[in-house]
């Protein structure tokens, strides 16, 4: 019996961990594209503030998982899924080319959304999606520290992630400008009340924000990125933090049905029997798609008991909530989920 995982983040790493658990005699194998082993993704909006951000991130280390009894093959793309041999073709630096399942599991989170009429420009901007990209962010803002300057930083979106990141940098010392399409911030998820008092955090601690902006694209100009709207300002560097979006380029490829996300039923099966969807990525049969902590632990947790046999009841999700890491701020109701 083998187990191949697609994914290292929460959702992939808890399963294998309670599959092995539960199974100590399975070949798991956990596929990758990332180098720096299991971290908090949830802190890379804390990138900033946090000095030793770069080691503290990393709650295992792929080694650690190694010796647990999970084949972990790092750095490395799955390209393609043969439903047909049931198996997947891998792009990296190890000697595997390809590698044969019995079940396979798809965890690959999300990516970074980026607007079409953004997408030219993506040499310009960062998006921050992976500890890969808290890096980059940190090395273009150590020379201005080197020199006892900060950057000013232009945000484009106003929604969780723009919010978390804006305020870090500025609790950091930097400058930083936000611009929202929409009247207030984080509409998806505040009441209007929250979105006002979220304002006056982010003011009170130097954030710029800009509402109701039309960002029509971006420039560069003599060693200066500018946000083009309907007037144009120079940056130091920008940010794009439009959303995400799961990618389920790999399962659409293979046939196997998409919408917003990877389709799967109340028992996170696909549309082929032997593959399953967990996270970000997949798909409820209600059309939601659980980007939270709380809940991608459960559907982890959950599923490595019933391919183990330990559960035979449908996964539901567990009343949850969640909170804007934004220094200072604490909504005063419910957030939207």
């Amino acid at each position: 019996m083998s187990i191949v995982i697609v994914g290292s983040g929460i959702a992939g790493v808890t399963f294998a961990e309670k599959y092995r658990a539960l199974s100590p005699d399975t070949e798991i194998v956990l596929v990758t594209a990332e180098h720096d082993g299991y971290y908090s993704r949830p802190l890379l909006s804390r990138g900033f503030t946090k000095t030793d951000i770069e080691q503290s991130i990393i709650l295992k280390s792929f080694a650690k998982l190694r010796e647990n009894g999970i084949d972990v093959i790092a750095g490395s793309e799955v390209t393609a899924i043969d439903r047909n041999t049931k198996t997947i073709a891998i792009d990296g630096p190890g000697q595997e080319k390809s590698l044969a399942y019995d079940q396979l599991i798809l965890a690959q989170g999300s990516a970074a959304f980026v607007p079409p009429p953004f997408r030219p420009f993506e040499n310009l901007f960062f998006s921050l999606n992976s500890l890969t990209d808290l890096k980059a962010m940190r090395k273009f803002r150590q020379p201005f520290l080197n020199q006892n300057k900060h950057p000013h930083w232009a945000v484009i979106g106003g929604g969780l992630i723009g919010c978390e990141v804006a305020s870090d940098l500025a609790v950091a010392g930097d400058k930083v400008t936000i611009y929202h399409m929409m009247d207030r911030l984080m509409e998806r998820q505040l009441v209007a009340e929250d979105s006002t008092a979220l304002l006056s955090v982010l003011q009170a601690s130097g954030v710029d924000v800009l509402l109701e902006q039309s960002v029509q694209g971006f420039a560069e100009e003599d060693g200066k990125v500018c946000v083009l709207t309907d007037v144009t300002t120079e940056f130091d560097a920008l940010i794009v933090a439009c959303g995400f979006k799961p990618r389920a380029e790999l399962a659409h490829q293979a046939g196997l049905d998409v919408g917003r996300g990877i389709k799967v039923n109340d028992y996170l099966q696909t549309s082929d029997e032997a593959i399953f969807a967990l996270g970000d990525v997949a798909e409820l049969p209600d059309g939601k798609l659980y980007a939270f902590i709380l809940p991608i632990r459960s559907q982890a947790l959950w599923l490595a008991s019933y391919l183990a046999g330990q559960e035979q009841a449908a996964w539901s999700p567990a009343p949850f909530s969640t909170k804007a890491k934004v220094h200072g701020f604490e909504a005063g109701h419910p957030y939207n989920l």
